[in-house]
């Protein structure tokens, strides 16, 4: 493995982690010394090219009493050691890929390594280690058969043309959402999601972490169309939506100590599920909402446009709806809105009824004249309670609105600093436009004294607990 190479030492300056990343192939280097490192052009998904650099080698895999040379390439993104190869199979012209547990049809390996990476206690010389014994229990490659061989060169052509982002994925990878936790809420969303319908692929994950009871093993004996089960976090590579509905509680005394649970359950999963879905919008059901959702942004590194939270969206269809049926306001051209905390601080603004698609609403604070009106809608709100199969419908409509790119607006947790002059950073139900892309907030606007000292109320308890958890 040559790092001495002009080009290569150009592009590994590039490298966010210089040196670490040198230590690392020098490691891999010691083991593997017939592996080969080369620049090549990785293209994005936007399809911007690249340059990174790729090992490049053959692994000694056993399979009954034979020994065959399985070759492999491992694309080492900018930030490399720190975040996972993108790692391929590459085969030859009288090879074929065999989809399973661990390998897709496009060659893309997924491994426990891949979606639990932590470096320096996971490496790469650990993941090739983990890859021969992965593939000596199950071969990703065959010998093509000799009907099949009429163009050789056809197979490595597809391979060769394979466009990935840094995740992995491809452009034109289908509409996969991946659910995680198998608990009633977990289930409820799986069978809302399939009948909301625009979805190819769902994957739910049951995890061993989740306090939530399992009911993984009826979906499996019933065998859903589309539906996968599985306990491994690599089945949701590729994701465009990953809704975790799990929760962890706990015996502790304090509130704080509850939630903490929660939040070390967030830490062994988030950061994997971002890495394997880089480009996803990440979708926080799971409670407290406002702090789990704010947990899973700071443990992701993903932007705040791709986290958010199920929020205030279900309150918000429902009074829309009660005001339709009941109080006939929109005959008035305003349409309710309900934000904030899920708690007693919650408010509600107005916004004009849009037609059309791509066109906004316009946020207006209730007024002296309108607050009857919305103190009622209020009222009918309470005893209707967020049963499970309720928010799961709820979790649908917005999964539904980001995968189908519909620019629909919806009342979900988000980032809310800088939102009428919220400066904390803390993550509140708002309205926002919901597409493939992610969230768009609406422009804020200025409260009544009351519900100003609500939403204040609940920024100042927000960000007091979140100080006191242990991200």
């Amino acid at each position: 493995m040559d790092l001495n190479s002009e080009p290569v030492k150009k592009i590994l300056s590039k490298y966010k982690f210089h040196d670490s990343a040198i230590e690392e192939l020098q490691k891999v280097h010691r083991v593997h010394p017939d592996m080969e490192i080369h620049v090549g052009s990785f293209v994005s998904t936007d399809r911007l090219q690249k340059d990174l650099l790729k090992v490049v080698g053959n692994i000694p895999v056993k399979y009954e009493g034979r020994s065959y040379n399985l070759p492999i390439l491992m694309w080492l993104l900018e930030s490399f050691p720190f975040t996972p190869p993108v790692c391929m199979l590459r085969p030859t012209a009288n090879m074929v890929i065999r989809e399973g547990r661990h390998v897709d049809a496009q060659g893309r390996i997924h491994l426990p390594s891949l979606s639990n990476w932590d470096h320096p206690k996971t490496s790469v010389n650990g993941l090739l280690a983990q890859m021969i014994a992965k593939f000596e229990e199950d071969p990703p490659l065959s010998t093509k058969p000799s009907g099949e061989a009429e163009d050789p060169n056809d197979l490595l052509a597809y391979v060769s043309k394979l466009k990935m982002h840094d995740g992995g994925d491809r452009l034109d990878s289908v509409s996969k959402v991946t659910v995680i936790g198998s608990g009633d809420l977990g289930m409820a969303t799986v069978l809302s999601i399939m009948a909301k319908g625009g979805v190819d692929k769902l994957v739910l994950i049951d995890i061993p972490e989740s306090s939530s009871k399992s009911g993984t093993m009826d979906l499996e004996i019933f065998n859903l169309p589309k539906v996968e089960v599985s306990k491994d976090l690599s089945a949701s590579a590729g994701s465009k939506v990953v809704v975790v509905t799990a929760n962890a509680w706990s015996n502790e005394q304090t509130y704080a100590g509850v939630v903490q649970t929660n939040v070390d359950m967030y830490r062994a999963i988030i950061p994997g599920l971002a890495r394997l879905s880089p480009n996803a919008v990440l979708f926080i059901a799971s409670q407290p909402v406002e702090i789990m959702t704010h947990v899973a942004w700071r443990q992701s590194g993903l932007p705040p446009t791709h986290v958010i939270g199920a929020g205030c969206n279900l309150d918000s269809e429902r009074l829309a709806h009660i005001f339709n049926v009941t109080l006939v306001a929109n005959s008035t051209g305003r349409q309710p809105w309900v934000i904030g905390e899920m708690s007693d601080n919650k408010v509600g603004v107005w916004s004009n009824l849009t037609t059309g698609f791509g066109v906004h609403p316009e946020l207006r604070p209730v007024s002296n004249s309108t607050k009857p009106l919305i103190d009622r809608g209020f009222e009918l709100l309470k005893g209707k309670g967020q049963r499970s199969w309720s928010m799961a419908l709820s979790v649908a409509d917005i999964t539904h609105s980001i995968i189908t790119d519909q620019k629909k607006t919806h009342s979900v947790t988000t980032l809310a600093q800088g939102w009428g002059g919220i400066s904390a950073a803390v993550f509140l139900s708002l309205p926002c436009v919901l597409g493939a892309s992610g969230s768009t907030r609406l422009a804020g606007v200025t409260l009544g004294q009351e519900d100003d000292s609500k939403l204040k109320k609940s920024v100042s308890s927000l960000d007091s607990l979140m100080s006191q958890l242990k991200l």
